[in-house]
């Protein structure tokens, strides 16, 4: 840890390793070798990264969600675990269980797949509310309580969730309280014609996927994680975020509007947008292409539960407030 106390730029000069910026420009290329045409996608999950926030990604089977999960660990060397949730999944399959030691004549933890820095959360909506809520602690504090002890899990950390529509048999529509603590929700969806068929003249990604190097390391990225908490955010921009907050709160469409937390996740993603972008400051386009993935999944409409009426509910929101200048 002595290196991230010395900050980036004397790890730099003593390990050759890149400035911030270069440093989350080439964390995202990395990823992108993998991910094709979705460097969109990819710069908004290592935005939230940066961030310290977890993301959802809610789209059909087979586009890339745990790939993407695999390519996020690869990439920083971090440990990875993917944990397939079912209807009979129980909380303990994820945090881990106390077993009785007869050498020792005590109870021993055995931690489960939650305890690692990537952990993707595969359908998560297919196991039951009780099971859901396991991740609940772990997502907001970093800890997970078993035996009357808290334990904390790997620092850094991140819960990279993928969820089947709604509409799918055999689902468990994630409650607000779990929505609340996604810092993102995205969609991957379908890659364009040209990058299936590079897909399907390279046989596959898995190959590129096992060699894909480690170009940053976990000192490094909570450095990268400091730093994008001190990028300035002026005080008319707060007051913009807060209006738009405040908007969805007492719309006449919105049953319910966006939570502090989801303020804070929101002010949290612009100052991480702003610093993978090489700024030290954020501006009002940091707020204006946040504001869906940051809030579109924690506000709930009147008349419809679907996730596009919402996100076109927030957007006339934005589109209706004045942008500071």
């Amino acid at each position: 840890m002595s290196l991230v106390r010395e900050g980036l730029e004397a790890v730099a000069r003593e390990r050759g390793a890149p400035t911030p910026h270069e440093a989350v420009r080439l964390l995202e290329d990395n990823i992108c070798r993998v991910i094709r045409g979705k460097r969109e996608v990819v710069r908004l999950a290592v935005v939230s990264l940066l961030a310290r926030g977890h993301v959802l990604i809610e789209d059909v089977p087979g586009v890339g969600k745990t790939t993407l999960a695999q390519a996020i660990a690869r990439s920083l060397g971090l440990s990875f675990q993917r944990i397939q949730f079912t209807s009979d999944l129980l909380p303990s399959d994820i945090i881990g269980v106390s077993v009785f030691d007869p050498k020792r004549q005590e109870f021993r933890f055995n931690p489960g797949p939650l305890f690692a820095h990537v952990v993707l959360a595969d359908e998560i909506n297919r196991a039951t509310p009780k099971t859901q809520s396991a991740l609940l602690e772990a997502m907001s504090e970093g800890l997970v309580s078993v035996d009357r002890q808290r334990l904390p899990l790997p620092q850094p950390f991140l819960v990279l969730a993928t969820q089947n529509p709604l509409d799918h048999e055999g689902t468990f529509p994630l409650p607000e309280s779990q929505l609340d603590r996604f810092m993102m929700s995205l969609r991957l969806g379908y890659p364009a014609a040209q990058y299936e068929r590079e897909l399907l003249q390279s046989g596959g990604v898995e190959g590129v996927l096992h060699s894909l190097p480690a170009v940053l390391d976990e000192s490094m990225l909570l450095e990268l994680q400091r730093r994008a908490e001190h990028v300035r955010v002026a005080d008319k921009l707060i007051d913009y975020m807060i209006a738009i907050a405040e908007a969805t709160r007492t719309s006449a469409d919105l049953l319910i509007g966006v939570s502090p937390r989801a303020l804070q996740g929101l002010h949290r993603a612009v100052q991480a947008q702003a610093f993978a972008e090489g700024r030290d400051f954020a501006v009002p386009d940091d707020v204006q292409a946040l504001a869906a993935p940051v809030l579109g999944h924690r506000i709930v409409l009147r008349r419809s539960r679907n996730p596009d009426d919402a996100r076109k509910a927030l957007a006339k929101i934005v589109k209706g407030l004045p942008v500071p200048v």
